[in-house]
């Protein structure tokens, strides 16, 4: 029986058998039976490499955070959360990077890693646990970007679209043109549209 630890573009959390390239981090979500019981702990919301220093870890261990997968770096904007600043640091800093010529310095007396937690928590998620998403036009959206079409999201990659699925990518044979729910947030959005690409899973690369 899989666990609940497979996060979808619109940050919920599934139980299913794929794992995907990158796994996450919201702090500790779920309780001794191993059932997700909150959306998540605190706002910084990381996605962290699957190997790291030969580290190794029981999932959902009793007291440790909750270990969430992702099918790719795509997936993982969408839902909210950033690169790691410790297992992932190279792409840390690429992203700092990218964030502070979209967005500017963080405040006087404010560390950059929470500021940056703090602005994407306001348009990640909103009270009660509900995605923020905001209304965009497809075919305007950058490479990277992910849109909903209802319950179905829709990955924008080099000017096609692809429906998502846990599993991979499947090309949309018809590209959804005019109004869109977009998933990823506006931040995001943002450095995607100076150039920042994020890694996508290879069934979308052919």
């Amino acid at each position: 029986m899989p666990l609940q630890n497979r996060v979808d573009p619109f940050g919920q959390i599934h139980a299913v058998a794929e794992r995907g390239a990158l796994m996450g981090n919201r702090g500790i979500l779920h309780d001794k039976a191993q059932q997700i019981r909150r959306s998540h702990a605190h706002q910084n919301w990381v996605t962290c490499a699957l190997a790291f220093k030969e580290r190794k870890r029981e999932l959902m261990a009793p007291h440790r955070y909750t270990e969430l997968f992702f099918l790719d770096e795509a997936t993982a904007f969408a839902a909210g959360h950033r690169p790691c600043a410790e297992c992932r640091r190279a792409r840390y800093r690429e992203f700092v990077e990218y964030w502070k010529a979209a967005h500017g310095e963080a405040p006087a007396g404010v560390p950059l890693p929470k500021w940056i937690d703090r602005v994407l928590h306001a348009h990640r998620i909103a009270r009660g646990a509900v995605k923020v998403s905001y209304p965009g036009r497809a075919e305007d959206l950058p490479s990277g970007t992910i849109f909903a079409l209802g319950t179905q999201p829709v990955m924008i990659r080099d000017g096609r679209q692809f429906d998502w699925h846990f599993g991979g990518y499947r090309a949309r044979p018809t590209p959804v043109r005019g109004e869109v729910s977009v998933l990823t947030p506006r931040p995001v959005v943002a450095l995607f549209r100076a150039g920042f690409r994020p890694q996508v899973d290879a069934s979308a690369t052919g």
